[in-house]
């Protein structure tokens, strides 16, 4: 590949189990970062969307490794999380009465690029 040309290299995990909200808190963190400073910070990081955002980190560099990159000079481009579909439960209560419960789900996206 020419030094001229820029490709990204893209990974994503569609209908997540985790809100949007808590998830993009995490997604923050990592954006423009090294890879080596992407996955550390993921990795002792104790909130529970850095366990879904390191996968599909790691699913990123894969397809980089794939098109024979230096993985050494490549870096967090783009982290975004969308908002799935939000699946409708219900709580009874008492009296007859029921609340609503929205778990909600989310669509991760992540691009590696060549610093």
């Amino acid at each position: 590949m020419a030094s001229n040309q820029i490709k990204k290299f893209a990974a994503s995990h569609k209908f997540a189990r985790i809100a949007p909200r808590k998830a993009r808190l995490v997604a923050d963190m990592i954006r423009g970062k090294g890879i080596e400073d992407a996955l550390a910070t993921l990795e002792f990081s104790p909130r529970r969307g850095a366990w879904f955002i390191k996968t599909v980190l790691r699913s990123a560099i894969a397809n980089a490794e794939e098109a024979n990159l230096d993985v050494g000079r490549l870096f967090v481009s783009e982290t975004r999380v969308d908002e799935g579909p939000t699946i409708k439960r219900f709580q009874p209560k008492d009296r007859g009465r029921s609340h609503p419960i929205m778990k909600r789900t989310s669509h991760i996206h992540v691009a590696v690029d060549v610093r």
